[in-house]
C-alpha cells in the first residue's frame, strides 16, 4: 500500500513538473524576452499598464495609479485646508464679538465719564454759587453795624460762626468781638487763633 501511495505522489509531482517546464517556464522567458523588447523599443512598459488599469474600472482600484494617488493626496490635503479655513473662520467670529463687547464696554465707559464730567461741572457751578453767596454773607456782615452783628454770630452755631468771623476783614473782627460779652469774645477769639494755627 506504501508502494501505491508512493507511485501516485511521483505521478503528482511529475505532472507538476510537466506543468512548470512546459507553461510556466517558457511564460516567463516570453515576458523578459517582450519586456527587453519594448524597452529597447523605448516603450515604457510600466506607464502603458498604469494607463491601461486606469482605463479598466475593476484593475484601476487594484492598481493605484499615480494620478489616482495624486488625486487622493490633493483630496486629503482639501480637506486638511478646509477644516483650517473653518476654524479660522470660528476664530475670526469669535475675535469680532470679542471686539464688539469691547467697543459696547467703551461706549458704556465713555456715556459714564460724560455724565460724570456733567456732575462734575455742576457741582463746580453749585460751589461757585455758594462762595459767591458766602462772599455776600461775609458782606452783608461787614457793612452791618458791629453792634448789629454781634447778637446775629452769637445765635448761629459755632461753625458758621467761625466760617463767617475767620473771612471777615481785621477791622470789623474786632469792632464785633468788642460788642459781645466777654466770654463769648474770648471763645471765638480762642477758637480763631487755633483755627489760623
Amino acid at each position: 500500500m506504501a508502494k501505491v501511495i508512493e507511485e501516485g505522489n511521483k505521478g503528482h509531482s511529475s505532472r507538476f513538473q510537466k506543468a512548470v517546464f512546459i507553461v510556466f517556464i517558457p511564460l516567463l522567458f516570453t515576458i523578459t524576452f517582450a519586456l527587453v523588447i519594448m524597452t529597447f523599443a523605448g516603450i515604457n512598459v510600466f506607464e502603458k499598464a498604469q494607463s491601461i488599469s486606469s482605463e479598466i474600472p475593476f484593475l484601476d482600484k487594484v492598481i493605484p495609479s499615480d494620478e489616482s494617488r495624486n488625486r487622493e493626496q490633493l483630496q486629503e490635503r482639501m480637506i486638511t485646508l478646509q477644516a483650517s479655513i473653518e476654524d479660522q473662520e470660528a476664530k475670526i467670529a469669535q475675535l469680532q464679538s470679542e471686539m464688539e463687547k469691547k467697543d459696547s464696554e467703551n461706549e458704556q465707559l465713555q456715556a459714564t465719564i460724560q455724565q460724570q464730567k456733567e456732575e462734575l461741572e455742576e457741582l463746580r457751578q453749585i460751589g461757585e454759587e455758594n462762595k459767591r453767596a458766602f462772599k455776600e454773607v461775609v458782606n452783608t456782615f461787614e457793612s452791618m453795624s458791629a453792634k448789629s452783628a454781634a447778637p446775629v454770630l452769637l445765635n448761629m452755631n459755632d461753625d458758621e460762626a467761625m466760617k463767617i468771623l475767620s473771612s471777615i476783614n481785621p477791622d470789623t473782627l474786632a469792632d464785633i468781638l468788642e460788642k459781645m460779652p466777654p466770654e463769648d469774645a474770648a471763645r471765638y477769639a480762642e477758637l480763631l487763633s487755633t483755627d489760623e494755627g
